[in-house]
């Protein structure tokens, strides 16, 4: 094979492999986007979504309905009046996120241990001359055969110092109500300044009676929670390393 046809061979996988860099990384999408603000995700119905699988949890046994026919009062109701709160798949009620968490740990061990071992045969009924001789190198001491010294320590340090807060407000849609009448909920926000969108998402159950005459529930009542509270956009593009880096530090050993 010539020269200009093994260079052009060459030239061609670059080539080639620089687009498939491009294309597994989605750097040509972002190229795409350049000078343009982040698109915010249309409104979808989670259940209709690819992979969504309803949540399913241990229910207890549910009790049999009392009547009461000579009686204004329902079994099960919390006012005389039609209760506003959610209660039912497709209502919208407010979480009310207010973290404010912090974590401080320090811990410090420090071990060391010296052993020593010397051990001889100075004498062995007048035999231990003839013993050595046949048995260890010519020079052989029997009152020092074996001396044993070993030195060890470790020293090791860890500390913690974490800091955390929220303080938000986020509505959130009913998606399920399980058999035991708990509400599995689903919440996203999208806030777009500038070339800047922040992405706020809730998950988890809530119990009915924990939701407030105003239709709230406080974060820290609902169990399973996922709350995630990020961006994207120019500023936490610049914040994350390349792409190049982040495979590099991936494959690299040290």
């Amino acid at each position: 094979m010539s020269a200009t046809k093994t260079a052009r061979l060459i030239r061609f996988a670059m080539i080639a492999a620089a687009a498939t860099s491009l294309t597994a990384c989605g750097a040509a999408s972002r190229i795409a986007d350049i000078g343009k603000a982040p698109e915010l995700s249309t409104i979808q119905d989670p259940q209709a979504k690819p992979g969504y699988q309803p949540v399913s949890l241990p229910m207890p046994t549910p009790l049999p309905t009392e009547r009461n026919p000579n009686s204004l009062w329902r079994n099960g109701s919390k006012a005389f009046f039609k209760d506003q709160r959610a209660n039912k798949v497709g209502d919208i009620l407010t979480i009310n996120i207010s973290i404010d968490d912090s974590a401080k740990v320090a811990n410090s061990s420090k071990r060391s241990r010296a052993n020593s071992e010397d051990a001889g045969m100075p004498s062995l009924f007048g035999l231990e001359g003839a013993t050595l001789s046949r048995v260890l190198p010519a020079g052989a001491s029997a009152a020092n055969l074996v001396d044993l010294t070993s030195n060890s320590s470790n020293d090791g340090k860890g500390s913690v110092d974490r800091n955390e807060q929220i303080d938000l407000k986020v509505a959130a849609l009913v998606t399920q109500s399980l058999p035991n009448g708990n509400l599995v909920i689903q919440g996203r926000q999208e806030v777009r300044v500038n070339f800047e969108v922040r992405d706020l998402q809730i998950h988890g159950v809530i119990r009915p009676e924990d939701i407030t005459a105003q239709n709230t529930i406080s974060y820290e009542k609902i169990a399973e929670a996922r709350i995630s509270y990020g961006g994207r956009g120019q500023i936490s593009d610049v914040q994350q390393p390349r792409y190049g880096q982040q495979l590099y530090d991936i494959i690299m050993p040290f």
